[in-house]
């Protein structure tokens, strides 16, 4: 007996060790697939301001370059998700890295602020695609409860990619020149679509016929960008009470009703608005656009205090900002483990909720001389807040959907993260921009003097000053540097109180989520499950007939009957 039951321990150990070494085999070309869109979104993150004032943009500029990007995959997020359900995911993706690779590339020969935005918009579609379809595959090779084992590679790749981007971009900037940033995800895009065609094999799925809501999308973006825009221009172009203010916002909610009647009429919507009967999928859609506008505005306005307010190098700027992301890189691989050995997730999306609190206060109090130790700690707590909540709210999404509607619930939670973030930065940039102007108003005397003690070279500062573009604190003379610093870091400082609020309300979505197990059955799996009717078969059948597609499970570990049970529920629910 005892020799028997070593024997199977030896296979199942086996067996798992050939699965494990299969999912990562699968996952390298995903990998590499997510690290060219990170790495092709963080190496500029600290070249921003040094690229807009080259160009000639002002502060509304630079937020569009970000926002741009943001509400294109905003928008396209969704309707990749849709396509994911309906399609090959496999091509799809491979579609998505070569779409934001492309555009990525073409950036880098923009001569003006408009055209940079307008390829940043079509990275973004690009970014759209790798973010839905990562999680939809993941889905499909790896069950919810091993996923936190495997989230922990992603929260490396991301980290990697999060602080050699900036750090490379800096260093590309100061040595080259900013245009090079867009061209060095080009090899590594090349080597994930070569890696993904060989190493990605999924499981066949009945092929479908897609149908797209175009009308929809036209809806959506029509409701975002008049808002965006709103948003941007309004106590500038425009008073906040104005008559254009009255068309920008009735117009976006006119078409937002709209949406909504098409959504509920449409045969194949683009964001199934039943889905928010799922109490689970509604709460972590609100936690996911505190999310959002946390990680965002972080990494873009952390970049402009770094160097704006405290007259660092985009080298400089790319290690300062080091500690946001050894947060986020800690929180996300410790805690995937823990929920992989445990299974429970909730505790830790409550830690990560408070975390966002904090960090997002302490960094409305921040100035331009404030101790950088102190700056370290409260950016370490922003990066693990958004380390413990942004892809554990996309697991429990998927945990509690239907198997064939994983790619639109997944899709879901990340399009109103990212809808989240470009609302949030758009939000922030226009109070930013209007708290500079006034200080700016109060400050014209201090200004004057300093710029007149300059003698001759006050007349080249002044000329800059008067063109509107984004200054480069940095090359200042230190009388004229010491104002602009002090003012800018209070700009930014405001701006991250408004993340505040949306990081509270993230906590109470997360404190009212329904503590429900973690599955060990993939997607692939409940499928199998819903089609063989496994919920009128008894447990141990049920599991029988699912042998044949292998699941990561650890091998040490034996399935309770309640663990089993809670799979069989599960596949039941796959049916209905």
């Amino acid at each position: 007996m005892t020799t028997s039951s070593s024997a199977t321990g030896s296979v199942a150990t086996l067996d798992d060790t050939r699965r494990h070494r299969a999912v990562l085999q699968a996952l390298s070309g995903l990998l590499l697939g997510m690290f060219v869109s990170m790495l092709a979104s963080t190496v500029v993150s600290t070249s921003l301001p040094v690229i807009v004032h080259d160009l000639q943009g002002d502060q509304a500029a630079f937020t569009w370059v970000v926002t741009a990007t943001l509400l294109t995959t905003a928008i396209s997020t969704p309707i990749w998700g849709k396509l994911a359900d309906l399609s090959n995911r496999k091509l799809l993706i491979q579609l998505a890295i070569v779409i934001f690779v492309l555009a990525t590339a073409a950036a880098g020969f923009s001569q003006n602020p408009e055209t940079l935005i307008a390829f940043r918009a079509v990275q973004g579609v690009g970014a759209g695609g790798l973010a839905a379809l990562s999680q939809v595959i993941m889905a499909d090779i790896i069950s919810p409860r091993e996923r936190g084992r495997y989230m922990g590679l992603f929260g490396a790749v991301m980290a990697v990619a999060t602080v050699g981007g900036p750090l490379l971009g800096g260093v590309i900037t100061d040595t080259w020149g900013w245009r090079w940033n867009f061209f060095v995800a080009l090899p590594f895009a090349v080597l994930a679509l070569l890696i993904l065609q060989r190493t990605l094999h999924l499981p066949t799925r009945a092929k479908q016929k897609a149908r797209i809501d175009y009308l929809g999308i036209v809806l959506l973006s029509t409701a975002v960008s008049l808002l965006l825009v709103w948003v941007t221009l309004a106590g500038d172009s425009f008073d906040w009470w104005s008559a254009p203010t009255m068309l920008m916002v009735g117009g976006a909610i006119a078409a937002t009703a709209l949406f909504i009647l098409v959504e509920l009429r449409s045969k194949e919507p683009l964001v199934p608005l039943t889905m928010f009967r799922n109490r689970t999928f509604t709460l972590a859609v609100v936690a996911s656009i505190a999310t959002g506008i946390a990680m965002f505005g972080a990494s873009v306005f952390l970049s402009q205090y770094m160097q704006l307010a405290r007259g660092a190098t985009p080298t400089e700027a790319g290690l300062m900002t080091i500690p946001m992301i050894a947060g986020l890189l800690l929180a996300s691989i410790g805690v995937g483990a823990l929920i992989t050995r445990f299974g429970q997730w909730k505790p830790y999306l409550i830690v990560g909720s408070v975390s966002l609190i904090a960090g997002s206060y302490l960094l409305s109090t921040i100035h331009y001389d404030t101790n950088f130790a102190l700056v370290s700690l409260y950016m370490f707590l922003l990066g693990a807040g958004v380390g413990m909540t942004m892809q554990n709210l996309v697991l429990v999404v998927q945990n509690t959907s239907k198997p064939t509607e994983i790619g639109v619930a997944s899709s879901g939670v990340t399009f109103f993260r990212s809808l989240g973030g470009t609302i949030g930065v758009s939000v922030m940039g226009a109070a930013l921009a209007s708290t500079v102007t006034d200080m700016l108003g109060e400050a014209e005397d201090r200004l004057t003097t300093a710029i007149m003690s300059l003698g001759a070279q006050g007349a080249e500062v002044a000329e800059q000053l008067q063109s509107g573009t984004l200054p480069k604190v940095s090359a200042m003379p230190e009388v004229v540097r010491i104002i602009f610093e002090d003012i800018y870091a209070q700009g930014i400082s405001h701006s991250f109180l408004i993340a505040v609020p949306f990081a509270i309300m993230s906590l109470v979505a997360v404190l009212f989520l329904p503590n429900k197990p973690l599955t060990r059955m993939t997607t692939s799996e409940r499928i199998q499950a819903g089609e063989a009717d496994l919920a009128t078969a008894s447990v141990a059948e049920g599991m029988d007939a699912l042998t044949a597609t292998p699941t990561v499970r650890p091998a040490d570990e034996a399935r309770s009957g309640d663990e089993a049970a809670t799979d069989a529920a599960t596949a039941a629910s796959a049916r209905r």
